[in-house]
């Protein structure tokens, strides 16, 4: 009697074991359970950098009056601090939805092991994910653009350009960010995220020029992702624009390819083995 396999063909092997084309059926899926359980979470995270912004930019500003950007022009306090907490926005948007609710989903709902027992393939679970996470930034990311303008703190119309930047700064979050958690098997592993970020977001030039630290700390800053982000973004909003910034860029394109190659194995190594 021959055996009839229940085998998906699109497992068989090349592009279309990894993808079926098929990723916007996962951001679908995201989106109705956002809309069902979780929005106001994510509309909480929106107004983390505005308050921010109104305490340290607006309030502590106030005393602290003009700081220097990387032209050596004199700027306000506010518009210094506010591209870069554009940039932490952005990040924290895209992380959440690539670590917590990607670690949730894998190891406690199972539900990627439902999705790719069906023809979607790793790339597609990936792909979706990510685009969830990069929609939550992108959301974040409007928003506190629209709170800069109102505030006078885009200095250039090179600031037009915040906005594409920002979706690359939280592309490459979401896709590193997913990748590492693909590697988690504990809520306590997973702390190590928060560890990593919390002195990131203090120390990526955020608050203050990267100038104020030793040179040895300044090395250590500028390998950060977080800090690419922040430069890359306060030298639009203020039009301290050259052509230095892509470097930027291409650090987020490589941690945007890293990120996705990563995630597909890992998915495919777990769930396909």
């Amino acid at each position: 009697m021959s055996v009839v396999s229940t085998r998906s063909p699109s497992r068989v092997g090349g592009v279309s074991a990894l993808s079926a084309g098929n990723a916007r059926s996962v951001v679908y899926r995201g989106l109705l359970a956002t809309k069902s359980s979780n929005y106001l979470v994510v509309l909480s995270g929106f107004f983390e950098p505005v308050f921010y912004l109104l305490s340290f930019g607006i309030g502590l500003g106030s005393f602290v009056g003009a700081v220097t950007d990387s032209r050596g022009d004199e700027i306000p306090y506010a518009a210094f601090i506010a591209p870069a907490l554009l940039a932490v926005s952005a990040m924290n948007g895209a992380i959440y939805d690539s670590t917590w609710n990607v670690f949730f989903k894998m190891r406690f709902s199972k539900l990627y092991e439902g999705m790719l027992a069906t023809s979607l393939g790793p790339l597609d679970v990936a792909l979706g994910e990510i685009a969830l996470a990069l929609l939550r930034g992108a959301l974040y990311a409007t928003g506190f653009l629209l709170v800069m303008q109102v505030l006078g703190l885009n200095l250039s119309w090179w600031a037009l350009l915040a906005f594409p930047a920002v979706l690359l700064i939280a592309f490459g979050f979401a896709s590193l960010g997913m990748a590492i958690t693909s590697y988690m098997k504990t809520f306590q592993q997973m702390d190590w995220i928060t560890f990593v970020m919390l002195p990131m977001f203090l120390f990526s030039a955020t608050f203050y020029p990267l100038s104020v630290y030793p040179p040895v700390i300044q090395g250590v800053i500028q390998a950060l992702p977080l800090w690419h982000g922040v430069e890359l973004v306060r030298g639009l909003t203020t039009g301290s624009v050259g052509p230095w910034m892509l470097v930027h860029v291409l650090y987020y394109l490589v941690m945007i390819a890293l990120g996705l190659v990563f995630t597909t194995r890992r998915l495919r190594a777990l769930f396909l083995a």
